[in-house]
């Protein structure tokens, strides 16, 4: 036997070792990473006071993520583009829109934390194979939806809203039934994706039901809908390349309409939409979207900056006066990129997302990029981006599923081979 051949497997049995073990540490701090980060806990479970351990254990976790995945060769190698430099350009002005605020300690904190987690967004897409990212967010959702669902069985002053608004309606582990029902219909949606990827009937239908269940009986209609039409799409996709290649163009359509949209309360100054004799407020949300829209042209440019809005005491107090409530929450996560980054943040945003369908229509017709894979990112940037018209995930610094979208938008960013493929070919088995 070669005795080189002997010296080089010694030598390279340790980085094997260290590259497994550090694949096994992200996939864990993927899972802790979700538990903590996708909604705050009920002040039973975890005191308001201690609400920024959540966030200071998921920050933590990114930063497990960044220095694991040194010790990880590259699965995925980005191209230096331009929807490579749009989207992060995106996000870098955005973090730095925060040297127009009050400078404040929650915005320098949210700031920080934007550029942790994009970081690590590009080291987990670059580093860890797709599939993987899936069953370890898929894991951590298991445990908040299956927690949320003991909570509301054996202890319902938990896991049951006992407000006037909302009660009877579930919230498990967390302070707001809207978080159940959103973490559910992300779990619905992952948990069809791995179905079709080869996990076995009885894991699927157990984790489904249990998903499905909690965004029922959490009465966030609006949200599981969402998440059947996304399953939807991942299926339609598997069958026809033409599905797919119409349901990357979505996104765009979403971006103009949210555009018309915010078009309409800008022009007509109207705190709700009017349709004929029928008067929508989408429970009074569209209060705060023609507020936070009246107060575009105060900072038209460059936005109030991340976390610059709703701290202003003047327009914060302003809108309790009138209203009798506030919450520091747009509930719209494209006017909070307007507000909050200002029209050239905007069109940054927009871009990205032109950019980004352009893209995937590229890789198709190129066959440069897996199938499954590729449903998968349409689907869940359609679900992102139709959640946004009514809830604020866009510019989220440490929700996981924020993170993931980021991490998504990077994954198109690669090359793109010289030859073409006609899009026909790939309807053959």
């Amino acid at each position: 036997m070669d005795g080189r051949a002997i010296d080089s497997s010694i030598w390279q049995a340790p980085g094997v070792g260290a590259e497994n073990f550090a694949r096994t540490v992200v996939g864990w701090s993927i899972t802790i990473n979700v538990i903590m980060s996708m909604g705050t806990f009920h002040a039973a479970l975890l005191p308001t006071e201690l609400t920024l351990v959540q966030q200071a254990v998921a920050l933590l976790m990114w930063g497990v993520l960044i220095y694991a995945s040194l010790f990880i060769r590259p699965c995925l190698r980005l191209a230096l583009n331009l929807d490579t430099l749009v989207i992060v350009a995106f996000y870098a002005f955005a973090t730095v829109s925060v040297l127009w605020t009050n400078l404040g300690v929650a915005a320098l904190m949210k700031a920080a934390a934007l550029a942790i987690t994009t970081l690590g967004a590009f080291c987990m897409i670059t580093r860890v194979d797709i599939d993987d990212i899936v069953t370890s967010a898929t894991r951590g959702l298991l445990v908040l939806i299956a927690a949320s669902a003991l909570c509301a069985v054996i202890l319902p002053d938990i896991g049951i809203d006992q407000t006037w608004m909302h009660k009877g309606q579930w919230q498990g582990v967390f302070e707001s039934k809207q978080t159940l029902g959103f973490a559910g219909a992300y779990l619905m949606f992952f948990a069809c994706y791995r179905k079709i990827a080869g996990q076995g009937w009885l894991s699927f239908l157990v984790t489904f039901v249990l998903a499905s269940t909690c965004v029922m009986l959490s009465e966030s209609r609006g949200a599981g809908a969402l998440s059947l039409v996304a399953c939807a799409l991942l299926l339609t996709s598997l069958w026809s390349v033409r599905c797919m290649q119409v349901y990357a163009i979505l996104p765009c359509v979403m971006c103009v309409a949210a555009a018309l949209l915010i078009l309409y309360f800008y022009t007509t100054g109207y705190d709700s939409i009017h349709a004929f004799d029928t008067t929508i407020d989408f429970t009074e949300r569209t209060f705060i979207w023609q507020y936070a829209i009246s107060h575009f042209d105060d900072a038209p440019l460059f936005g109030f900056g991340i976390n610059g809005f709703w701290t202003n005491p003047a327009i914060y107090d302003y809108f309790n006066q009138n209203h009798g409530w506030v919450l520091d929450n747009y509930h719209n996560g494209y006017i909070a990129i307007l507000v909050e980054t200002g029209f050239l943040g905007y069109f940054l945003f927009t871009a990205s997302v032109f950019l980004f369908s352009y893209k995937v229509l590229c890789l198709i017709a190129a066959r440069a990029i897996d199938r499954l894979h590729c449903a998968l990112i349409i689907g869940f940037v359609f679900l992102n981006c139709q959640t946004n018209f009514t809830e604020t995930v866009f510019l989220r610094s440490t929700m996981f599923t924020s993170v993931l979208l980021i991490a998504f938008f990077l994954a198109i960013c690669r090359p793109v081979p010289s030859s073409r493929v006609d899009p026909r070919e790939l309807e053959q088995p």
